[in-house]
């Protein structure tokens, strides 16, 4: 979307979000309850559950969620907990046989979550309320999977209706097609909103960033002001994708139009999914909060598998680029979460090229109320 770029006679610096939104762990609990269990959020890759029994373990928000792939292929996800003890079922990733079995004392369920076996108790003995795993939504969309923690709110408010025109901008980009090339994971101590309002500007980005910037120097100009998202973001003459000497081997995706094939694109969506796509690649970040302070990140490089089953495929240029990038980027909101921790620090201001990232009081306001970001 186009930012709108105000004369500095008439630009009003406007309040961020107020301290506790960024530090405070009583706020993220708000969140986790107001945000994390009421929207749909980015989970993974699809093409990680390619087969009967393949699960994946996740954190959201502090909630353990399981998703695993069924014996006649559907996707099923779940609390990662036994309705027995409590204990953890499984973590990490990888193939389950036959059933998701408790470590402590055996309990089996079906993939679908039902209780399938007690080790000496009779079903007759059970009570009720145990017979099944507790249930989390899941839905996918161009190959990215996303997860519901509130089932029935999640038949009510659809993946569908949260994604809104996400799909229509990015529709000649053949998404569920991508394969992953090569995948970072980095943990940051900075909250997930001041990651996500990083994103969605470009303010920082001559500061920050110069080895991008050699290679998209609009990200630089007038502070990064005015930029076309809707469009896409132009590289410099004879650049076209993100890597260090802005240009691959490999070939743009089919199917684009001819800005897409030279330009730059990127789309946030909220609560924790952050897209960036080239001609040739796609780079995909699942943000995990796991407490006030603390994220996880997850970048997955997504690639066409036409590229990827030839001879001497290496991801290397792109991979090497956006791990700089990304490194530059949890380093600066490191220090902006330690900054904020001031006791000086009450809240911040939006210089008017990061329009954007007012964005998150109104994402915030609408799902906490306005008392959570008042800032009086």
């Amino acid at each position: 979307m186009a930012e709108r770029e105000l004369p500095r006679s008439e630009t009003v610096l406007e309040r961020s979000l107020p301290r506790a939104a960024y530090v405070e762990p009583a706020f993220f609990e708000r969140e986790r309850a107001a945000i994390f269990a009421a929207e749909w959020c980015y989970a993974g890759r699809l093409e990680q559950f390619e087969h009967a029994g393949a699960f994946v373990a996740l954190d959201l928000a502090g909630e353990s969620v399981v998703v695993v792939r069924g014996d006649e292929g559907e996707l099923y996800a779940h609390l990662n907990l036994c309705r027995h003890r409590g204990s953890r079922l499984v973590c990490g990733s990888g193939t389950l046989r036959g059933a998701i079995r408790c470590p402590y004392h055996g309990w089996a369920y079906a993939f679908d979550g039902t209780l399938i076996a007690s080790p000496f108790v009779a079903a007759a003995d059970r009570p009720a309320d145990v017979g099944r795993l507790h249930p989390v939504a899941v839905d996918s969309w161009g190959g990215f999977v996303f997860v519901h923690l509130d089932p029935e709110r999640a038949r009510r408010e659809t993946l569908a209706a949260q994604l809104g025109p996400v799909p229509e901008r990015l529709r000649r980009y053949p998404l569920a097609a991508l394969r992953t090339g090569r995948s970072f994971r980095y943990d940051v101590r900075a909250n997930w909103k001041v990651l996500l309002e990083n994103y969605n500007e470009c303010y920082h980005c001559a500061g920050v960033h110069p080895e991008l910037c050699q290679v998209v120097p609009a990200f630089k100009r007038r502070g990064g002001a005015g930029l076309d998202w809707e469009r896409g973001i132009p590289h410099r003459d004879g650049a076209w994708t993100f890597s260090r000497s802005g240009s691959s081997d490999r070939l743009p995706f089919p199917g684009l139009d001819d800005d897409e094939r030279v330009r730059h694109k990127g789309e946030l969506i909220y609560p924790n999914f952050m897209l960036s796509l080239s001609a040739d690649h796609v780079a995909a970040f699942s943000v995990r909060p796991r407490e006030a302070g603390e994220t996880e990140i997850v970048c997955d490089l997504l690639f066409h598998p036409d590229e990827i089953g030839k001879p001497g495929f290496d991801p290397s240029d792109a991979a090497e680029f956006w791990d700089l990038v990304n490194r530059q980027d949890w380093t600066i909101c490191e220090r902006v979460q330690a900054g904020m921790r001031s006791r000086a620090f009450a809240y911040g201001y939006y210089a008017p090229m990061e329009d954007a990232s007012l964005d998150i009081r109104r994402y915030v306001a609408a799902h906490l109320g306005q008392d959570a970001v008042a800032t009086e």
